[in-house]
């Protein structure tokens, strides 16, 4: 029997409180784990934060052993992208065998674009990308660039061509909401990635803002900025979502133009600033997107720059505007080196080196594809072009490919 005395009673509070006690240090003990557990699941989720970092990491140390394997002779080939023709001395080609795979070991290109007279059925085009990407892997241990021109409307090498059963589509100047483009992207995206292709010369982000404009006036999505810009991205992301890299063109506006730089030289006397009010908009969003490549044309803009280089070899348009201003940090590529607006003016050579020193990281179809390569390669070995610069696109390309290789 428990007697209830004053004695007892003090003895019951001492135990109340010790109990008291007891249980908030438990309280606090359990705290004290539970923070603990959840700074661990915090360096965890932290840990789990940081993996593209380890990524990121392990990316950069396989680039560059890749980089460290290669001669400075197949570091240059691969910032060219060639026609098939070009790399392989043939008229036409429709098949990737042995000459290709020769081919590719004498000069290991970044990558190769395919036209009309290159695409004569779906067999046809899947075995021969399979072939190739076959021998770049055996070659370089990478993927190649496989291109295509495939906007969509008047330029799609693939809709337009009747031995493809694949949707078209009408020219791009009527596509007026999100999910028509939407449609675009996803569509062609698909139908590429399917055949083998895993980069696409599109969206065209070019603003109409030249009424007698010819080049590209109906490749166009308007006249208003922010209309082609947001139409441009839904394009781009439906590409992305399938595996192709897009491409924006024609940086930094062909829309301004009258004359086609096919044919010789084009230009616009915009200054910057009423460049950056229109024709600038869809590219700067692109940066802001990170799209993973932008093309740039071949236009002059004197208002600019304050003389007549084309866009594409002038340092003040790709590293002013477009790397410093606007702080694009992926993939440059020209537009085709063949066009009238350089070949009219520059050799291959001249050509291939000015644009590499402008900041451009692929060199589209020179005119002459191994006097452009033998040029840049005597530019390095005489010290005009240094071999980092070489080496700074050259981790672009490496970087994006053997993400290509991974996905694939």
């Amino acid at each position: 029997m428990f007697i209830y005395s004053k004695s007892n009673q003090r003895r019951l509070i001492v135990i109340f409180v010790l109990l008291t006690m007891i249980l908030a240090l438990g309280f606090v003990a359990s705290s004290i784990r539970e923070n603990n557990s959840t700074s661990q699941t915090g360096s965890a989720t932290d840990d789990t934060n940081q993996t593209p970092v380890a990524n990121t990491d392990a990316i950069e140390t396989k680039i560059d052993q890749v980089i460290a394997t290669m001669t400075i002779e197949e570091k240059v080939a691969q910032l060219f992208v060639v026609t098939p023709e070009a790399l392989t001395g043939y008229d036409r080609v429709t098949i990737a065998s042995d000459v290709t795979k020769t081919a590719l070991e004498q000069y290991p290109v970044g990558g190769l674009v395919y036209f009309d007279e290159n695409i004569v059925s779906e067999d046809q085009i899947t075995t021969m990308l399979a072939n190739v990407q076959s021998y770049a892997q055996e070659i370089e241990g990478m993927n190649l660039f496989t291109c295509i021109d495939e906007e969509g409307g008047m330029v799609a090498r693939i809709a337009n061509n009747p031995a493809f059963d694949v949707e078209s589509f009408a020219n791009m100047n009527t596509v007026k909401t999100a999910a028509q483009a939407a449609n675009i992207g996803a569509t062609i995206g698909a139908y590429l990635s399917r055949y083998g292709f895993n980069l696409d010369f599109a969206p065209v982000a070019d603003v109409i803002t030249n009424q007698d404009n010819t080049v590209v006036i109906e490749r166009s999505f308007g006249s208003d900025p922010e209309t082609v810009s947001s139409l441009a991205l839904e394009v781009f992301k439906g590409l992305d979502q399938a595996g192709v890299l897009a491409t924006y063109k024609h940086f930094p506006g062909h829309g301004a133009t009258s004359i086609d730089t096919h044919e010789g030289y084009a230009y616009t006397n915009k200054n910057f600033e009423e460049l950056s009010e229109s024709e600038l908009i869809p590219f700067a969003d692109a940066v802001e997107n990170q799209v993973p490549l932008i093309m740039v044309s071949h236009i002059s803009l004197p208002a600019v720059t304050g003389d007549n280089v084309p866009s594409s070899l002038s340092s003040k348009i790709i590293g002013g505007i477009l790397q410093d201003e606007l702080g694009y940090q992926g993939m440059i590529i020209t537009d085709s080196l063949s066009m009238g607006a350089i070949t009219n003016y520059y050799t291959s050579a001249q050509a291939a080196i000015a644009a590499i020193q402008a900041g451009n990281d692929l060199l589209l179809m020179p005119e002459n594809f191994e006097e452009a390569y033998q040029g840049v390669i005597e530019a390095v070995e005489n010290g005009e072009i240094s071999i980092d610069r070489i080496e700074t696109s050259l981790r672009k390309i490496v970087k994006t490919k053997l993400n290509l290789t991974q996905a694939n």
